[in-house]
């Protein structure tokens, strides 16, 4: 696993709000799943890849597949940060971790596949050199 301060890592802290919490008192899976979406969308934007730039691209990225493990329970109010990287990079889709963590503790982790699809044809497209460059990575 990947920490805060490792090459490639971005990180964002934020407070848990009652509206993150479901019916038993604790963050709701679908939080998890907004926060893994939320923290990619930062990271992208932070190295020069927001919406307009894949516009320009001519492609973005989708989700395929979101793995996450929940390993301890947050609540509203809990100051939790997100840190989140690249992990790997495959021809036309990629895989990034996600870690939500809590005074040091692991709350959660997340492995998404993300697969870049053309805007005009809707069909994966293979990832340009540069992109994986703003991500740390030399293509």
């Amino acid at each position: 696993m990947r920490h805060e301060g490792d090459p490639g890592v971005f990180c964002v802290p934020l407070v848990v709000t009652d509206d993150d919490m479901d019916a038993l008192g604790h963050v709701s899976n679908v939080t998890y799943v907004r926060w893994v979406q939320d923290v990619a969308r930062a990271h992208s934007e932070h190295v020069g890849y927001g919406y307009e730039a894949y516009v320009a691209l001519g492609a973005v990225f989708v989700v395929r597949r979101h793995e996450i493990d929940y390993l301890k329970p947050a609540y509203a109010g809990d100051v939790v940060k997100l840190v989140t990287w690249v992990d790997s990079w495959a021809r036309v889709s990629s895989i990034r971790k996600t870690r939500v963590m809590r005074d040091g503790v692991e709350l959660a982790r997340a492995a998404t596949i993300w697969a870049l699809v053309s805007n005009e044809s809707g069909r994966p497209c293979r990832i340009p050199a540069e992109v994986k460059r703003a991500f740390g990575v030399e293509a």
